[in-house]
C-alpha cells in the first residue's frame, strides 16, 4: 500500500471526510454523491478522486463507486475524530451552532496534534467537572461594582 509523500491538502481531508460519511450512511460513495455533498462539479470531483486514488487513498472505478483503502479509512477516521473532538469541544463553550460549525471547519485542518490530545483531556476534565466549566464561562462581576 503506498503511503503518502506530502501532507494531505485541506481540500483532500474533506473529499476523504465526505466520502467516509458516504459510505458509512448509504453504504457507498459515487462521484455524483461527493459533488452533490460539497458543491462542485462531478468532473473536478472525478479530478480529485483520481489523485487520492494514484496516491493510494481510495480504489476508484469510472462510472462505478469507490471505496477507501486501509489507508484512506485510517485517515478518513483521524479526520473524523478531530472534527468530533473539536465540535465537542466549541459545543462545550455554548456557542451557537452555525458559529460552532463553522469555527470547527476553520480550525480542523490546521490544529496540531499536540493541542487536540490537550483538547481532548479538557473536554474528558469537563465532562466529569461541569460545574467548573459553568463557572469559567460565567459573566465576571464589575471589578469596580464589588
Amino acid at each position: 500500500m503506498p503511503s503518502p509523500e506530502k501532507p494531505l491538502t485541506i481540500n483532500a481531508e474533506d473529499y476523504l471526510e465526505r466520502i467516509h460519511e458516504l459510505i458509512a450512511s448509504k453504504g457507498y460513495a459515487r462521484v455524483s454523491d461527493i459533488a452533490a455533498l460539497l458543491g462542485l462539479t462531478r468532473p473536478t470531483v472525478s479530478i480529485m478522486v483520481q489523485r487520492l486514488s494514484r496516491a493510494g487513498y481510495l480504489t476508484y472505478e469510472k462510472y462505478r463507486g469507490l471505496t477507501l483503502t486501509d489507508l484512506g479509512e485510517e485517515v478518513a477516521r483521524r479526520i473524523r475524530t478531530r472534527h468530533v473532538l473539536l465540535t465537542e469541544f466549541l459545543g462545550m463553550l455554548d456557542l451557537d451552532r452555525a458559529v460552532v460549525s463553522r469555527d470547527v471547519e476553520g480550525i480542523e485542518h490546521h490544529i496540531s496534534p499536540e493541542t487536540l490530545e490537550k483538547l481532548e483531556r479538557l473536554v474528558e476534565h469537563w465532562k466529569k467537572h461541569p460545574a467548573r466549566l459553568r463557572a469559567a464561562l460565567a459573566p465576571k462581576a464589575n471589578a469596580e461594582g464589588q
